[in-house]
């Protein structure tokens, strides 16, 4: 049997650089421990609970220092489990798909899961190639955030923002009612009668939901959803692009003279480029207008005034996708759909309309 010690071929321990891989078995031989405790705690198994943490510790240890890498190929083949996850997002950048991302990834690593990600840019044929190419790197499941699925995949799926009911997937949805509702009296209690909106761009899975919430939580609530004051949001929903999009449409609504004294923006990154050129207009806020966002991303509270903002709860959202495929791929029996519930974050965008 060749010495452990020296070392895997590749040289990334020890001097041996042409000595064979350490396999599993020596690994376990120089532990003192059987293959089968050394593999249930490499793979971070859930009965390696039972296995003492001091020992636990000495497994990773001496796999580190003999270089010990795990025939991955050879353990799929033989397990017909790759343990890998396709995750598709609409954009990798500050906002919604970094916040679920954030909850995802958290749940998938604790389990022992790893993961591929990937954008589809809201663009249909950009999510049926990332779905193929995830497939064919071998992942058990998906989980896709505001992806609009016509057809159910081929894996099981969880869909985060999924509004279409198909077989075989979980939607993960916030309660868009709910989060109307309470933006709504919010600014209906400060007196606000004149409120502009930002609606969702079309290719955006939410679009159309909010939209229809916001309308139905301005009839209970008797205010006015002029058109007038009603734009649509355009182009990639995500990401840097909104900012110039949120900046842009805010100056198009000064542009039409119509008075109003509050903004239920679409997202939080669009509100924070309406604030910019409200500013650039020689407008305050919130004295002049106030401002109501909706995610609540991290950079939220640290504006200057800090945002007010319908909070979805966008890592628990991530969590709960992840709980729910590793479920699935289980054997247990998933819902259709998921529902949540937004929290409204007042802050200091919003005061007594003027």
């Amino acid at each position: 049997m060749p010495d452990p010690k020296k070392g895997n071929s590749d040289g990334e321990s020890g001097a041996g650089a042409s000595q064979k891989p350490v396999r599993l078995k020596e690994l376990a031989e120089h532990l003192d421990l059987s293959p089968a405790a050394v593999s249930i705690v490499l793979n971070r198994s859930p009965v390696a609970d039972s296995i003492p943490q001091a020992t636990q510790d000495r497994v990773f240890a001496a796999a580190k220092e003999l270089g010990y890498r795990p025939d991955f190929l050879a353990r799929s083949l033989r397990s017909r489990r790759t343990r890998s996850i396709g995750v598709l997002v609409p954009e990798i950048s500050e906002g919604y798909a970094a916040g679920v991302s954030r909850g995802l990834e958290k749940h998938l690593l604790s389990e022992g899961y790893f993961y591929f990600i990937a954008s589809h840019q809201s663009e249909p044929e950009l999510l049926a190639e990332g779905l193929e190419r995830l497939r064919e790197r071998l992942v058990e499941g998906f989980i896709l955030l505001a992806a609009q699925l016509k057809a159910p995949p081929p894996l099981p799926t969880v869909v985060v923002s999924g509004h279409r009911a198909l077989e075989g997937v979980t939607n993960v949805v916030l309660d868009q009612d709910h989060a109307a509702h309470h933006a709504l009296s919010h600014l209906a209690d400060l007196g606000h009668e004149r409120i502009a909106f930002f609606r969702g761009p079309s290719n955006n899975a939410d679009a159309d939901d909010r939209w229809r919430a916001i309308v139905d939580a301005a009839a209970t609530l008797s205010l006015e959803v002029a058109p007038e004051l009603s734009i649509q949001l355009e182009g990639l929903s995500y990401g840097e692009v909104f900012y110039r999009e949120g900046y842009a449409r805010a100056k198009e609504l000064l542009a039409r003279g119509q008075r109003f004294t509050a903004l239920f923006a679409f997202d939080d990154i669009a509100a924070v480029g309406a604030m910019r050129a409200f500013f650039d207009a020689g407008l305050r806020v919130p004295e002049d207008i106030s401002i109501v966002g909706f995610d609540d991303i991290e950079s939220a509270s640290f504006l200057n005034p800090s945002l007010t903002t319908v909070r979805q709860p966008l890592r628990e959202m991530g969590e709960i996708a992840g709980r729910v495929l590793l479920e699935r791929l289980g054997g247990g029996e998933t819902p259709p759909q998921v529902v949540v519930k937004p929290e409204l974050v007042v802050r200091d965008s919003t005061c007594p309309a003027p």
